[in-house]
Order: structure tokens, then sequence, then C-alpha cells
């Protein structure tokens, strides 16, 4: 008696079983990527307390302000927290801070002083990272009760970024994904799926 069942059927069962095997390893190539950007953008790290460790004084008219650095020396590429305190707090008071140094865009030199958003009672910048080694200044335009006072920090040194060169670093970043990529494609030339699936046919 001959068998009713197709001789399609153990093709379509491979080519079946082919797919969900690397559509299940895409899915968790994708899944691990995620959880990697997940893990390194994780709310423990914006809520870190801004520490201080090193600090200079600036006359800016009848204001003091204490400029607070979260790394000394200062490094290029460097992610760093800045604070500034006036003498007697912040309230009653807004001005604004203009950076100078180079490889600034000028887009970037002039921004409102605002609080900083882990330390709410100074004012600050998170996480800010200043693109090259050189000497930089921080002027300060405060107004308040006192009146407008303008004063500036003048001969920052800012040294090469740590670490190695940029470039590098990119290209060693891209490694896993271009990897990735080679495989995948590796894979597909070897399993010829649309020879498979045309065979079908």
């Amino acid at each position: 008696m001959r068998s009713s069942r197709s001789p399609l059927l153990p093709a379509v069962a491979a080519a079946s079983r082919w797919v969900r095997d690397h559509a299940r390893r895409l899915v968790l190539a994708v899944a691990a990527a995620f959880a990697l950007v997940a893990v390194s953008t994780a709310p423990a790290a914006a809520y870190a307390p801004v520490g201080v460790v090193h600090t200079e004084r600036v006359q800016a008219g009848p204001y003091t302000v204490t400029v607070g650095f979260s790394e000394w020396p200062l490094r290029a590429m460097q992610s760093l927290d800045f604070t500034f305190v006036p003498d007697g707090g912040i309230a009653g008071k807004d001005g604004t801070l203009t950076l100078d140094g180079p490889g600034l865009d000028a887009d970037d030199r002039e921004t409102p002083l605002v609080r900083h958003p882990r330390k709410r009672d100074v004012w600050g910048l998170d996480v800010q990272a200043l693109p090259e080694s050189g000497t930089w200044s921080f002027t300060f335009d405060i107004d308040g009760h006192a009146g407008h006072g303008r004063g500036t920090l003048r001969g920052v040194s800012v040294l090469d970024q740590p670490g190695p060169p940029l470039s590098i670093s990119w290209a060693v970043c891209a490694l896993p994904p271009a990897g990735m990529l080679a495989y995948l494609a590796v894979g597909w030339r070897r399993n010829k799926p649309s020879e498979k699936v045309a065979t079908l046919i």
C-alpha cells in the first residue's frame, strides 16, 4: 500500500527548522544588545552622588563662586561633573556660564546657570566632556540681590584624553557587530534558504 505522505514534507520540515533556529539566534542577539544598553543607562548611575575632588574660587563682581570638579586634573573627552556655588546659595540668583576653550562649538559656549540634576541646591553641569586638551576658562555672569557681577576663572588646564585614541576605541567597538554580520552572511550562504524554498515550489 502506497503511503499518502508527500515527499516534500521532509524538505519543508528541514527548511522550517532552519528558519526557526536562525530566528531564535537573531532574537537572542537582539535581546543581548538591548540588555547591554539597559545596563549601561541604569538609573543607579543617573542618581550617583556628585563627588567634588577639587575646587577653585572666582570673584564675579559682588559674588564669590566656588567651582567644584569631580575629577582633577581634567582630561579631554572625560565625563565630568561641575558644580558652581555662589556664597549665600543660589536662591534669588540667576545667570549664565560661558566656556572658552579649544574645539568647542559656538552653540556650546554659553549656557544658563541651572541646578545640577543630582545636586539640586547648587548650579552645575552633569556628565560634561571637554572636547580637546588645552587651556580653558569659565566666565560667570550673575544677577541677584547685590546687582550684576561678572568674573572669569582662567587658566584651567585640560590634559589629553585618557586611554587609547578615539579612532582605535571606535574600531574595537565595531568588531562585535561586524562579526555578527559576517556570521549571519556565512550561515546564509552555506544554507542557501532561497534554493530550499525554490525546491518546494
